[in-house]
């Protein structure tokens, strides 16, 4: 039984034609995505559950798949330095990220602010050591839209509401960057965080029909039953957290993790065959045969 693994129709071609210097790999885009945790029912030894949406089948990236909250950069992020912060310094960041200061900045706040757009989770507080608590009600959910249409920038978002960007409520995962026979491209840092006391998740995404808490082993085996739809990523990511008890463990677990760029390669052999592959992660690895489909 084939497993989940999202794989586009149109990629061999898109592999040859840039091998044959036919078409022009495209800049990635900096972004941020989260994996939000919760722990399970006091008693149980499940591990924490996991918050994930499904992307639209309508998206033109990954629609059907399933992923974490996450999106795109704002480069105003970088460049504002009044920006109310708590937690390791921009430089700390910085090199944890692979980064200069401003661009860790951005990162951290393409983090906290996807997710308060696309879940309503907010890591960020009245101060170093509170977090907010609820953040629904017609005021914050206007603030929200503002943030989604950019018109309001993360840094006045929190200065109008007396907040700090809680970045200690966050630990770097991994790193991927999306292929360059891609044409929408996307180097991404995946980070961990705990659902704070309090608040509650939503589907607060425009690009998602649906959302669900899910331990990582049942999406796991979703994903290898052929159930449920991911990226190379995404299920690598699942799969990593399946050692930790707790989200606090797992937060721990987060300073020790390799943060080296993963980035899929594409080769022809001499038969014509193409093997695609994604460094350290041999079950993605696809066997295309000369004008064939994966094996």
């Amino acid at each position: 039984m084939p497993n989940g693994q999202w794989y586009p129709p149109e990629w061999p071609d898109r592999i040859r034609a840039l091998a044959a210097g036919e078409l022009t790999a495209v800049e990635p885009r900096r972004a941020a995505t989260v994996m939000l945790l919760r722990d399970g029912a006091a008693g149980t030894d499940t591990g924490p559950d996991v918050h994930m949406l499904r992307r639209r089948a309508s998206m033109a990236f990954a629609g059907g798949a399933y992923a974490y909250p996450g999106g795109g950069v704002d480069p105003r992020d970088a460049e504002d330095a009044e920006l109310g912060w708590a937690g390791p310094p921009r430089e700390t960041w910085a090199e944890r990220l692979g980064t200069d200061p401003a661009s860790a900045q951005a990162i951290v706040c393409a983090a906290v602010r996807e997710t308060y757009e696309e879940a309503g989770v907010l890591l960020a507080g009245p101060d170093a050591t509170t977090v907010v608590g609820d953040t629904t009600g017609d005021d914050w959910e206007a603030d929200r839209q503002a943030l989604v249409t950019r018109d309001l920038s993360f840094a006045e978002f929190l200065e109008r509401r007396g907040l700090v960007l809680r970045s200690d409520l966050l630990g770097a995962w991994a790193r991927w960057i999306t292929p360059e026979f891609e044409p929408r491209r996307y180097d991404t840092w995946f980070f961990v965080a705990a659902l704070p006391e309090g608040q509650v998740t939503r589907n607060a995404s425009t690009e998602a029909d649906r959302t669900v808490w899910i331990r990582p082993a049942e999406a796991a085996a979703g994903y290898d039953k052929g159930e449920l739809l991911m990226m190379p990523p995404t299920i690598s990511t699942l799969r990593d957290l399946l050692p930790y008890a707790t989200a606090a463990e797992a937060l721990v677990g987060a300073a020790e993790r390799d943060l080296t760029p993963v980035l899929a390669r594409a080769r022809l052999t001499d038969t014509g065959e193409l093997v695609l592959s994604w460094p350290g992660h041999d079950e993605f690895t696809k066997h295309i045969p000369a004008g064939g489909r994966p094996s």
